[in-house]
């Protein structure tokens, strides 16, 4: 097979699945409202998500995806569903069972199992408008008929996609609807590499007895011990409680050579004014990048709008342990 034959048949298989995700964004409409407004509306059970085949492959994306959002959900396998674990569904849970068909034997009796308890919600994901599923579910949604990818239109591929597509565009919805923010991400995924690109000044930052403070009428001599003992390079000077300047090690050797009296000096008479400051909050990456764009190496790190009342200072070292560039 040629090279020009082969990268056909893929754009080919990426152009279906582009027509049936256009057809499935047709489709959002008030049963999806409906979806939506069940799910935010659920604080006092859990999001129950089942499937069967690649149908239930997704399910457990739809899962781990609201759980990453700070949505309760789980995947309940279907055939264990008959055999015991049926007892994980309880009253004032939401069920989602995501069915092709609709008519799979394993979800017969999850069906019936919700029916029976009218305070369980039962959503239906289907094609089949006269499929029991469809036919037996409080809510509904239709997912529109599309072609599959492959000759014989047997494989499942653009269904799988919008079935993917559904579950990402239902819980980025209730995502914004829930001001679900980089911070609320955060608490949900304290390991791994995403992790990292989600610590904040907060979590890296030097504070306390740490934070190199001096007073404005500290003489440069008192300044050299307290910038060596403290190992930073640099020193925040405050007045009462306020910063209201900086000097870098750096600083220091420059006014050392330009001033004779240079150990007698007192700080406020040589010190930079309005040091940069950044919400403790702020991604440690994007204070790396504000340390590149100034040509600087600390930072002053403050809460809400106080400004010029610091709380902590991140060091460029800080974040490049922390392996975040």
């Amino acid at each position: 097979m040629k090279n020009k034959k082969i990268q056909l048949i893929a754009k080919n298989v990426i152009q279906d699945e582009i027509y049936a995700l256009k057809k499935l964004k047709s489709s959002i409409g008030n049963s999806f409202n409906q979806i939506v407004k069940t799910i935010l509306n659920c604080r006092n059970g859990k999001i129950i998500i089942s499937g069967v085949g690649k149908s239930g492959i997704i399910g457990k994306k739809w899962a781990a995806m609201n759980s990453s959002i700070g949505i309760p959900s789980f995947f309940l396998d279907a055939s264990n569903a008959s055999h015991g674990d049926m007892g994980q569904i309880t009253s004032n849970d939401i069920v989602i069972l995501i069915s092709l068909s609709g008519q799979s034997e394993e979800l017969k009796n999850i069906i019936q199992y919700t029916s029976r308890n009218k305070n369980i919600k039962l959503i239906g994901i289907t094609s089949k408008k006269k499929s029991i599923l469809y036919k037996n579910s409080d809510i509904k949604f239709l997912l529109p008929s599309v072609k599959e990818a492959d000759l014989g239109n047997i494989v499942p591929t653009s269904t799988t996609t919008i079935q993917l597509a559904l579950g990402d565009a239902i819980a980025i919805t209730c995502m914004r609807y829930n001001n679900f923010g980089k911070l609320d991400f955060k608490k949900f995924h304290p390991g791994g590499s995403l992790s990292v690109k989600l610590k904040t000044v907060n979590d890296l930052m030097f504070t306390g007895n740490k934070i190199p403070f001096v007073k404005e009428n500290t003489t440069m001599k008192d300044a050299l011990n307290t910038i060596t003992s403290k190992g930073l390079g640099v020193l925040l000077i405050k007045k009462r409680n306020i910063t209201t300047g900086i000097l870098t090690d750096g600083d220091l050797k420059r006014l050392s050579q330009k001033y004779e009296n240079f150990q007698k000096l007192t700080i406020k008479k040589v010190m930079k004014k309005n040091p940069v400051s950044v919400d403790k909050n702020t991604l440690a990456a994007q204070a790396l990048s504000i340390m590149n764009a100034k040509k600087i190496t600390s930072l002053c790190v403050h809460k809400e709008n106080q400004k010029n009342k610091t709380i902590g200072i991140i060091h460029i070292h800080n974040i490049l342990k922390a392996n975040i560039s």
